[in-house]
């Protein structure tokens, strides 16, 4: 007896630290998919020169992508733009520099490489203003690419980014006549903060985007088409079936979309070496108001609410989905479940190599000619155009 009670003291102290380990890892893998995150360096630049104005990265499967892209580094240059892939070996790529970068320049080894290119929108050389938009939130500021169209194009950046991610889209759809209205929604750094400044997921995000609708159709629009990048998608398909304003909504654009972040998350454990069941035990904390909470969210995550392939039937707007096989980041699977539900509605064109919102980058032409065609097809734009 007295040997029993002594395993029985060893074991109890041990089961509750593992409990407290276990719960732990559940709340800090939840927090991790709430709290916005600043850009990750995820390169590094191993040589410049000036003067062929070459750079030489570590090769990574976005690094050695074909295309034009963006490289944020600190230094002389907070940002350069990269044209094509010169060479490459096992663990290098050399590519062309498409900014000029000045001999003494300082440029450090830690960098990300992104699909932006643009940043700013004077960089497009089309008219444009800034304007506030007035959201539950506060006054969210937004680009303004003024056109001769009734219908507008409201574009919505992802997650861990800014509007500049939109700026892609702007000269297709500025040729085609569509006024662009680039806006930003609460917690992504350039629009007010929430109490807890933490993300939703699209839950109530998707208010800002309504209130930019609301914007549009103030000062002249008649109907818009809504165009979401990434986490993007998922605030625009949350507006698109909840929306005062959905009989407006022409039409549909998602880049790279989240279309149920259930898939998008356990892919994405599954990439950071997590396992079962710790990905569905976080969900499970996200979608409890009181862990919810624990887990740093202002409220309960509704996952089934931002399952868009379970809600497919609430869509009632012609859908464009681009979305490349080989994301690596929100795999295509949902895009294509939503496509195969609702085939009346769905238009999803095969792209592949391209990762995550880097279609234009990629294949720029493919992309534009996708987009174009479509909104002829669909009647948003005249065939002339």
């Amino acid at each position: 007896m007295k040997s029993l009670r002594h395993a029985v003291a060893i074991a109890v102290p041990a089961v509750i630290a593992a409990g407290a380990a276990v719960a732990f890892a559940v709340f800090a893998t939840a927090r991790r998919v709430v709290t916005p995150t600043a850009r990750l360096n995820d390169v590094e630049i191993l040589a410049v020169d000036t003067g062929a104005q070459t750079i030489e990265l570590t090769r990574t499967p976005d690094t050695e992508l074909p295309g034009r892209y963006g490289l944020f580094t600190t230094g002389t240059y907070g940002y350069v733009k990269l044209g094509a892939v010169l060479s490459a070996d096992a663990r290098t790529v050399r590519r062309k520099l498409l900014t000029q970068v000045e001999p003494g320049a300082n440029v450090d080894r830690a960098a990300a490489f992104s699909g932006w290119y643009y940043v700013t929108p004077s960089e497009l050389h089309l008219p444009w203003e800034s304007v506030l938009i007035g959201s539950p939130a506060g006054p969210c500021p937004a680009w303004l690419f003024p056109a001769e169209s009734s219908t507008w194009v409201i574009q919505v950046h992802g997650r861990g980014t800014t509007r500049s991610e939109c700026l892609r889209a702007v000269p297709v759809l500025h040729a085609l006549g569509l006024p662009n209205l680039v806006v930003s929604y609460r917690n992504d750094g350039e629009a007010p903060r929430s109490r807890g400044g933490v993300y939703a997921l699209g839950a109530s995000e998707w208010h800002d985007v309504d209130a930019a609708i609301g914007y549009a159709l103030r000062h002249g629009a008649e109907r818009v088409v809504l165009m979401g990048w990434s986490m993007g998608g998922a605030l625009v398909l949350q507006t698109a079936v909840s929306s005062v304003h959905r009989d407006v909504i022409a039409a549909v654009i998602l880049d790279s979309p989240v279309v149920d972040w259930r898939t998008v998350l356990r892919f994405q454990a599954r990439e950071a070496g997590l396992r079962e069941p710790l990905p569905a035990l976080a969900m499970g904390a996200l979608e409890n108001s009181v862990t919810a909470r624990l887990s740093g969210a202002e409220g309960a995550i509704p996952f089934d609410q931002l399952d868009m392939v379970a809600r497919a039937s609430e869509l009632d707007a012609p859908v464009l989905i681009l979305h490349s096989e080989d994301d690596g980041f929100v795999p295509a699977d949902a895009s294509h479940a939503l496509a195969a539900v609702r085939p009346d509605l769905v238009t999803m064109p095969s792209f592949t190599v391209a990762r995550h919102t880097k279609i234009w980058n990629y294949d720029e032409t493919g992309w534009t000619t996708a987009i174009a065609d479509w909104l002829r097809a669909q009647g948003i734009v005249d065939d002339g155009v």
